[in-house]
């Protein structure tokens, strides 16, 4: 059973990695926000190869909202962890009612399955309760998708979280390497759409 009947208007959080997908991360935000969702966004430092972190509702001096776009930095700000200090991915997955990656690139997937956590994004995913939805929209290359691992990835994620666990498969387009085939993600409309219906 889950801890919520049914995803109307959410606390999304918003995982993003590094995939050349991460393009689409400023008009996903805008789509999820005008669907009437909160959302905070987790960033892998990857991710940021793609898009500017920013342009997401950014502060009046026109910096990042570290309210809303949130990087390891803000996790582990380097001065010295005192006992009773917040704990970041803690504190999100408190807030969050689902956890959206999206895109989900192998890297991360693979840490998923593996249950790593050397980012802020793997930390929440590790420490996520597991009656709350967790959506993965995957984006890599073909053969990436295509390799025995990323299913053996997908299937240890299913025994994990199942019936928490939704994944919006990549479909099939010209990619960013100028190969075609499937792997890139799955449209933006698409993955709202799966979030909707939850």
């Amino acid at each position: 059973m889950f801890s919520k009947a049914r995803l109307r208007v959410a606390n999304v959080l918003l995982g993003v990695t590094g995939s050349v997908a991460a393009i689409h991360t400023p008009q996903l935000h805008g789509e999820l926000r005008a669907a009437g969702h909160d959302v905070k966004i987790v960033v892998t430092k990857s991710s940021l190869y793609f898009f500017d972190a920013a342009t997401i509702a950014p502060t009046a001096a026109g910096q990042r909202n570290k309210n809303v776009v949130i990087l390891d930095e803000d996790e582990w700000p380097g001065s010295s962890y005192q006992r009773g200090d917040p704990v970041l991915h803690i504190e999100l997955r408190r807030w969050a009612d689902v956890l959206l990656i999206a895109p989900c690139d192998a890297n991360t997937l693979a840490k998923l399955a593996l249950g790593l956590t050397d980012n802020c994004l793997t930390c929440v995913y590790r420490a996520w309760d597991r009656t709350r939805r967790v959506i993965l929209a995957p984006a890599m290359n073909t053969l990436m998708w295509q390799h025995p691992v990323t299913k053996r990835h997908l299937d240890q994620l299913t025994t994990d979280l199942g019936a928490a666990l939704h994944v919006v498969l990549p479909i099939s387009k010209k990619l960013a390497c100028d190969d075609v085939g499937v792997g890139a993600m799955a449209e933006r409309d698409a993955i709202i759409a799966l979030l909707t219906a939850l």
